[in-house]
């Protein structure tokens, strides 16, 4: 842990820029660690907390912007492409549909506090056509609340993140091994989380040819799309014949659904 603190004190901006900007673009990397033991730095006077913010600030932004463009320009595609390298596929895409189309582009602004809308809620403001002035303004407020308060947070308990770290700093090599092997241990449980969920939709899926082909048998059959409005206006393509159905009051949408018919299901 001293060779953390060292690096931080000697490449603390860029290290700090990095850590924001990696976990922007998605990597299973956390910064809030860093970004408070660089706040408990700054209280200690070894960092200059105007500069580490404005380092995580810009960090942050950079990958926010990229994945915002990238959302502009490919649209649904992105947002496919999210939910394949998450490692938390349940809460990928729809939880932060749900919370833009409640929230608008006000969920910008508190994103980064809600685990799994993060990453999806900039491109999911680029491929809804958000133009990029308010983009930039509620994402900047996230991103600023984001960054100040766990810069501030290290400030505030700077003695005790002190403690901390020269008690990690005598426990020598066992440290780093401790804090590898418990990010480790993070990364392997979403992981095989990710491949339950998955193996749960394998169990009962119908692939788009089977279904077309059923269709064209002329089966009788019930087909429900799910998806939220915000994916519906991202991608407006659709099964024909399909009852859009809203997860959210699935009560009230499914009362005319007959039950004696196969029903199939589709998602984002």
């Amino acid at each position: 842990m001293q060779t953390l603190t060292s690096l931080l004190a000697q490449y603390g901006l860029v290290l700090v820029f990095a850590s924001a900007f990696i976990e922007q673009i998605g990597a299973p990397i956390p910064a809030i660690p860093l970004l408070i033991v660089a706040g408990a730095l700054a209280a200690d006077g070894r960092l200059e907390a105007l500069a580490v913010f404005a380092a995580a600030f810009a960090g942050c932004l950079a990958g926010d912007i990229l994945w915002y463009a990238a959302g502009r320009r490919w649209g649904h595609r992105v947002l496919r492409l999210l939910c394949r390298i998450s490692l938390s596929p349940d809460s990928c895409v729809r939880q932060t549909e749900n919370f833009f189309g409640r929230w608008g582009v006000g969920s910008l602004a508190v994103a980064k506090f809600i685990p799994g809308l993060s990453t999806v809620a900039p491109p999911i403001a680029g491929a809804m056509g958000l133009k990029t002035a308010p983009f930039l303004v509620f994402n900047g407020i996230g991103a600023a609340l984001w960054a100040g308060s766990a810069i501030a947070a290290g400030w505030l308990f700077s003695a005790q993140i002190d403690a901390a770290l020269e008690w990690l700093s005598r426990m020598g090599g066992y440290a780093a091994l401790l804090v590898g092997g418990l990010l480790a241990a993070w990364i392997a449980w979403k992981w095989w989380d990710r491949r339950r969920f998955l193996a749960s939709l394998r169990s009962a899926r119908i692939s788009v040819e089977e279904l077309y082909s059923l269709m064209e048998q002329g089966h009788d059959l019930v087909v429900l799309d799910v998806r939220s409005s915000v994916a519906r206006a991202t991608d407006a393509r659709r099964i024909p014949g399909a009852l859009f159905i809203d997860a959210a009051e699935p009560e009230r949408h499914l009362e005319g659904v007959p039950r004696d018919r196969e029903i199939i299901v589709y998602c984002t």
